[in-house]
């Protein structure tokens, strides 16, 4: 643990690694760090745009990533540890009701306050606790994304996992992504086809508050 939190184990980053570092060519897009988001801005603790786990769930990630890999489609994440100060500015921001510049593009059907009644957006987020992770697949062949019927963090009933409005083949890649997440040890939610949480997560009653930079793991 870092010296100078020694007495604050939020801030304790010595059970986290760089994604990179055990999934080489994980592609990466974390949209948190850039403002083509909800928020329309970068978010608070975001300092580099890297995707950090905790060792348990990249660990479980790699072993999916080989298993898709053979199956000609890469893995692609928007976000993954994600620091508790940035879940304070969703809080904040979702008090300041002017700012709706960008419902168009994520929650078009949805007022503002309903992305946390319907669990959208939570007042302490799973990402805190580091082993969860956002993410869809890659064509191998193509560099494009598979279709999954709804863009990530779509606010919207057709991107629940479950959601049978869309074809066929976007509910078969949206099982394709689920069913290797399951076997490889993580568990999904209800209403995001691209969210998963390792099941035997490592901190399952802390909230981590260190931010998102790869200097920060090294020193």
């Amino acid at each position: 643990m870092k010296t100078e939190y020694r007495n604050d184990p939020t801030m304790d980053s010595s059970g986290f690694v760089l994604l990179a570092d055990y999934v080489p060519h994980i592609v990466q897009e974390i949209r948190y760090y850039s403002t083509y988001n909800f928020i329309g801005e970068r978010i608070d603790g975001y300092e580099e745009p890297c995707a950090i786990l905790t060792i348990e769930a990249a660990r479980a990630l790699k072993v999916a990533s080989n298993e898709l890999n053979v199956q000609g489609y890469r893995l692609k994440v928007f976000d993954a540890y994600r620091p508790a100060c940035a879940v304070k500015h969703f809080v904040l921001w979702g008090i300041e009701d002017q700012d709706i510049r960008m419902k168009p593009y994520f929650y078009p059907d949805l007022e503002k306050q309903a992305l946390f009644t319907e669990g959208y957006i939570a007042k302490q987020s799973s990402h805190s606790r580091g082993s969860a992770i956002d993410l869809t697949l890659l064509d191998m062949k193509t560099g494009q994304e598979l279709d999954m019927g709804s863009p990530f963090d779509l606010f919207s009933p057709v991107s629940h996992p479950d959601c049978r409005s869309i074809t066929e083949e976007q509910y078969e890649n949206r099982m394709l992504l689920r069913q290797t997440m399951l076997r490889n040890g993580f568990l999904p939610i209800g209403c995001e086809w691209w969210h998963f949480y390792l099941k035997n997560e490592p901190y399952p009653d802390t909230y981590f508050a260190f931010p998102v930079s790869s200097a920060y793991l090294r020193r």
